[in-house]
Parts: structure tokens; sequence; C-alpha cells
């Protein structure tokens, strides 16, 4: 019972924390809505005519291009702040405030399992705030039960993303090195995946090796892995390979993350 008190304290305390520093952000609450926003808008404008209307799972019917690229956008909020929680990550290394918090009498995969499921928590807000901004903007959504059956992949897609962005604070030594690693992430990963197109009109249009790297990307899973569960669907091969991300992503970032990285390089 001592050590759940612990671990319920822990996550309470960094989820507090996180959500104070999101707050006083209030440029990055913006930009998190901002961004897919005009996606959704320029996107939805200029390829409506190009790729017109999809019929293919889990839609049972001729959609239009927006409904299509709403579940990429909201992978790409998720994403975003995946990257966004391990630059902080990086920046609490470098002044050794992770130092200080993994002297708690806790397991270290514990405590990071808390800022993960911490940066997961605000995701999946701004999720939902993008959401909100789509209802405004009339998309065509299953909004009931979609609201509530698209929480657990949200959820799921969320965590492996951000674990994705602890593995890559482990070898990123700089701060300032972080941001053009995002970029190199972050790019590569949205634009090889169905995030705003179907991956069959790659392998129509002969780009078999990009087709290949789409297929193998684990964002390709993750917005498959939100699409069909708007539709209160279950794609099994996107949530095997998500959760097995995860997993791996996560198991490397706690056997190589090492708090004391900052403080060494700078006393050397």
């Amino acid at each position: 019972m001592a050590r759940i008190a612990h671990v319920l304290q822990a996550l309470t305390a960094v989820s507090s924390r996180e959500t104070v520093k999101f707050m006083h952000q209030r440029g990055r609450l913006a930009s998190a809505v901002v961004r897919p926003s005009l996606w959704l808008l320029i996107f939805a404008a200029g390829f409506k005519n190009v790729f017109g209307i999809s019929v293919l799972p889990p839609y049972d019917s001729y959609i239009e291009y927006q409904v299509y690229v709403v579940p990429g956008l909201l992978g790409m909020v998720l994403l975003f702040n995946g990257m966004q929680s391990s630059l902080a990550m990086v920046y609490d290394r470098e002044m050794g405030l992770m130092r200080l918090l993994l002297t708690a009498p806790l397991p270290r995969s514990v405590l990071l399992a808390c800022k993960l499921l911490a940066g997961t928590f605000l995701s999946v807000l701004q999720a939902y705030a993008f959401l909100v901004v789509c209802a405004l903007f009339g998309v065509d959504l299953p909004w009931w039960p979609g609201l509530l059956t698209v929480l657990p992949a949200l959820i799921l897609t969320g965590l492996m993303l951000g674990a994705l962005g602890l593995l890559l604070s482990v070898y990123i030594k700089q701060l300032e090195n972080f941001a053009g690693t995002m970029n190199f992430v972050i790019f590569p990963m949205f634009f090889l995946s169905p995030a705003l197109y179907p991956l069959w009109k790659l392998e129509e249009s002969g780009a078999t090796v990009i087709y290949q790297l789409s297929r193998i990307n684990p964002f390709t899973h993750g917005v498959e892995l939100v699409r069909f569960a708007m539709y209160g669907q279950i794609n099994g091969v996107a949530l095997a390979v998500v959760a097995g991300t995860l997993i791996v992503f996560f198991a490397a970032a706690v056997w190589g993350y090492d708090p004391q990285r900052g403080l060494v390089r700078r006393k050397g």
C-alpha cells in the first residue's frame, strides 16, 4: 500500500507540474490547435478535388476528404506534443531537475512512466480541443459515440509517441540539438503515413519503396488505430503494433536514461 501511495503521489506531483507549465505556455495550446486547423482548412480545400472521396475501411460509404484527414491531424497533435514533452525532458535533465526527481524512493521506470502519463494527458486534451474546432468547422464525424470510442486509441497512440520522445531524449546530449532532431523525426513519420492520403495511392503511383516504408512506420498504425476507433471499430494489426512499439520504446528509454548526463557534461 505504501508503494502504491508513493506512485500516486509521484504521478500527481509530475502531472501537476506539467499542467502548470502547460498553462503558463499559452502559445503551446494555441499552436497545438491552430496548426492542425490550418492543415484541415488548406488541405481540405486544396486536395478535395485531387483525392476526391474515399471508400475504404472503416468507412462504409463515400466520405469527404476533410473527414478522412481528421484522424491523421489528431495524430499530428499527439506527435508534436510528444516531441514537446521530450524537449522539456531534455531541459529538465540539463538543469538537474530529473536527477532531483529520481531521488524519490521509487524505481526509475515508475518515475519515467509518470512523466509519460502526464505528457499523454496533455496530448489527449489538445486532441479533444482540435475536435472542438472540427465541430465548429462542420466536419461530418461520428460524434457519438465516436468521442468516447476514440479515447483509448488516443491514449495508447499518445503513450507510444511520448515513449518515442523519451527514447530520443536519452540519446540527445544537448538541448540545442533537439529541435533539429524533432524535425528529422516528425516530418518523415507524418508524411510516410496515411494521415493525408490512403497508402494504396502510393502503391498505385508506383512509389513502392515509400509505400513499404509507410507500412512499417509506427505512426501509420497509430493513425489507423485512431481512425477505426472513431467509428467504434478495432484494427487488430494497428493495436498490436502500437502496443508493441510502446513497450519497446519505453523499455529502451528506461534502460538508457542517465539523469546525471547533463551535470557530468558541465562538470567535465
